[in-house]
């Protein structure tokens, strides 16, 4: 899966109440809601914003409440894919529910400036900015399609580029081993 498109670039703690505010949660219509789409954190988004197009934030992206609406309006206005440093663990399930790619990769994050324009190859785990004509440092990884990782990688581990060891989200957490926290009776 591959994806390019313009950046729209935000900071940290973007919570679902800006990506699209409660006053609009009476419809659950996709065309809608993406009219709405972050209109109280940049009432240009909407206008500006072209199919693939790409959202790049800073950590927590997400927080807040845990309506869908969120990631269905993100996806309804074109956005190709979310790239972050991290995501709220809410809006990281239902992104990947509405079919919303998400990457985490905090260097590529440090990297891109609003307005650039980004490649992202999710199948090689790449992400390109095409405006500096650089390949990103740290391998993308792609919440949203963990299958495609867990075939390039050990489990829940891999190398960078630069050769130290990362955590990865292999699977989502729903599908994740949790007994050890309930012990037997």
């Amino acid at each position: 899966m591959q994806f390019k498109g313009t950046v729209f670039r935000y900071g940290r703690d973007v919570d679902t109440d800006v990506i699209i505010p409660a006053r609009y949660l009476n419809t659950s219509d996709p065309a809608e809601l993406a009219k709405h789409c972050l209109e109280d954190l940049d009432a240009t988004f909407v206008s500006r914003a072209r199919p693939g197009d790409i959202i790049v934030a800073e950590e927590n992206f997400g927080c807040g409440s845990s309506r869908e609406h969120a990631p269905v309006s993100i996806k309804a206005a074109g956005i190709s894919c979310v790239i972050a440093k991290s995501f709220a663990r809410i809006f990281y399930r239902n992104s990947i529910n509405m079919g919303l790619p998400i990457l985490e990769c905090p260097e590529a994050v440090d990297a891109i400036s609003d307005s650039d324009v980004v490649s992202v190859d999710a199948d090689e785990g790449t992400i390109t900015d095409e405006t500096n004509r650089q390949g990103l440092p740290g391998p993308a990884v792609s919440s949203v399609y963990p299958g495609d990782y867990q075939r390039r990688w050990p489990r829940g581990t891999h190398q960078a580029r630069h050769g130290r060891e990362e955590r990865i989200r292999s699977e989502p957490y729903d599908h994740q081993d949790l007994s050890h926290l309930y012990p037997s009776r």
